[in-house]
């Protein structure tokens, strides 16, 4: 009398497991079936076109132009059109999720690729390795993404956050030996990190010359009250993670209250466009911060073959968007490593093939520094581990010293 009762809920419940099983299934060979019919390759992203990180929405539109170019000019990758579908988030995590379960179950995309924000990819990371499609270059540098035992189906593009933090430290340490430091940092994961890789960095100098931190939340207004209170703490080195909005609220703040510290900011928030510019030129004078990739208005480059097809490229294919905005930059190289990935695909265009070509890259992406490549393979899982350090001059970033490998 009592077995029945419970032999429907079980059976129920395992038949729901089956159902959800298939479904995974099915949504990850639905993207490679399309571009097996139709001849049409359909890759996914999300991007905070709107909301406080709206800065990083150029890269979304650069990559978007740069796909544009391959099918108008190559006829597509390997005889297939690539259709880059770029839905905003607004750097909402849940708006993030809503977005890429969209891409993922209506629009049947083969991939997602160079999504912005490390608390934007965390919230679909274990989704899309349920489904099995692929999260490739995540355009955030949180160690997350360096995971491929348990993750496989997700790889980074960028020098992780960590190892960039530990640059700084080194630096700092280097330069300012018996420096007092403070921080500002990003109340999340790709804050903890940096914070982590700065302070390995400073080594065992750490806890005697870090003498105050705060952090904010993306939804505080202003980071002013920070700002002041790390003043005030006699540092005279201030380390920043942040995005570009409120990295420029720090710098205007620094120069109002007259506080003249050794100013590291992440490359997070190292754009002339969306930062310094908005700070003001004469308040962010000399800044330090780290580079993956060429400044276009940099007279350093104004020969150089590779800025020149750049810029008759932003011409031609995205007219409306600055140029000089190192965000547009880095879309431009992003879309080389997402093209390259599927050019090494051939006619196997399938999610397994997919991971494993972008698990064996190795070329140089047009407009990253000279030394600087994108490389994977059994022991490197992501693209770019080396970075150059500059310091902000007049109106533009002064490029110093030699690149600095993390990785081989």
């Amino acid at each position: 009398m009592n077995a029945a009762p419970r032999t429907a809920p079980i059976m129920s419940r395992r038949r729901a497991l089956l159902a959800a099983g298939a479904a995974a299934w099915i949504a990850a060979g639905l993207g490679a079936a399309a571009a097996a019919e139709t001849g049409e390759i359909r890759i996914g992203q999300t991007m905070p076109f709107s909301g406080v990180a709206s800065a990083y929405g150029v890269i979304g539109q650069v990559e978007g132009a740069y796909l544009r170019k391959i099918n108008a000019e190559q006829g597509g990758v390997n005889g297939r059109k690539v259709n880059l579908i770029s839905l905003d988030d607004a750097y909402s995590p849940p708006k993030t999720v809503e977005q890429t379960r969209k891409l993922v179950e209506q629009e049947n995309v083969l991939a997602v690729f160079g999504s912005v924000g490390t608390p934007t990819n965390l919230a679909v990371h274990k989704y899309l390795n349920s489904r099995k499609v692929p999260h490739l270059f995540v355009s955030s540098g949180a160690s997350f993404w360096n995971q491929p035992e348990k993750y496989p189906w997700t790889i980074g593009w960028q020098i992780d956050y960590e190892s960039e933090g530990k640059v700084y430290g080194k630096y700092v340490l280097k330069e300012k030996p018996d420096a007092k430091v403070a921080i500002l940092y990003q109340h999340d994961d790709s804050g903890r990190d940096y914070i982590r890789g700065f302070k390995e960095g400073l080594g065992e100098n750490a806890k005697k010359m870090i003498v105050a931190e705060a952090s904010y939340q993306i939804t505080d207004p202003t980071v002013d009250s920070q700002v002041i209170a790390l003043r005030n703490s006699g540092a005279d080195v201030l380390f920043t993670h942040a995005t570009p909005k409120f990295g420029a609220q720090a710098i205007r703040k620094i120069y109002e209250i007259g506080w003249k510290p050794l100013h590291v900011l992440s490359s997070t928030t190292n754009t002339i466009a969306g930062t310094l510019k908005p700070a003001g030129f004469e308040k962010s004078q000399g800044v330090v911060s780290g580079f993956l990739i060429k400044d276009p208005g940099d007279p350093t480059w104004k020969d150089d073959p590779e800025v020149r097809d750049y810029l008759a490229f932003m011409k031609t294919y995205a007219p409306n968007l600055d140029a000089y905005d190192t965000w547009a930059v880095w879309g431009y190289t992003m879309a080389q490593g997402l093209v390259q990935t599927l050019r090494q695909a051939g006619q196997d265009v399938t999610p397994e093939n997919i991971m494993k070509q972008a698990r064996n890259l190795n070329f140089k992406p047009a407009m990253t520094l000279p030394g600087i490549v994108a490389k994977t393979g059994p022991n490197r899982n992501v693209p770019i581990q080396a970075m150059q350090l500059a310091r902000f001059e007049g109106d533009r970033w002064k490029l110093s010293g030699d690149v600095i490998a993390v990785a081989e």
